[in-house]
């Protein structure tokens, strides 16, 4: 067993690192191209899939941060909620329209209900 186990690890590390390679966002992968990572993963043992984890891994760090690969800033996303031009766009005539709609039918159905209490 004692043999088994270096090989076992560069095993398992291996097929991480593939499998990590196969399911990363095309346009998150650094460095390579993803079919050249696969290559250097399967081809090169044990510094394929180390560099693959140092050089051609997406980095969630920088992601959440909002810095793409170039070191510029992402734009900020924010909830619709939470933007003032999303805000300002829901309050226009149509939606006006169809609150005034919406109130009218709400005493129309009050209405039908006080007329027809035991319906």
């Amino acid at each position: 067993m004692g043999r088994a186990l270096p090989f076992l690890i560069v095993l398992v590390v291996t097929l991480y690192a593939l499998i990590d390679c196969l399911s990363s966002e095309r346009g998150d992968i650094r460095g390579l191209p993803r079919p050249v990572w696969v290559l250097v993963i399967l081809l090169v043992p044990v510094i394929g899939p180390v560099a693959w984890f140092f050089a051609g891994r997406p980095v969630s760090l920088e992601q959440r941060a909002g810095v793409v690969a170039g070191g510029r800033p992402r734009k900020k996303v924010t909830a619709p909620d939470d933007d003032p031009d999303f805000l300002r766009g829901i309050d226009t005539a149509q939606s006006r329209k169809d609150a005034e709609l919406l109130r009218r039918w709400e005493e129309d159905l009050k209405r039908r209900e006080d007329d027809n209490p035991g319906a």
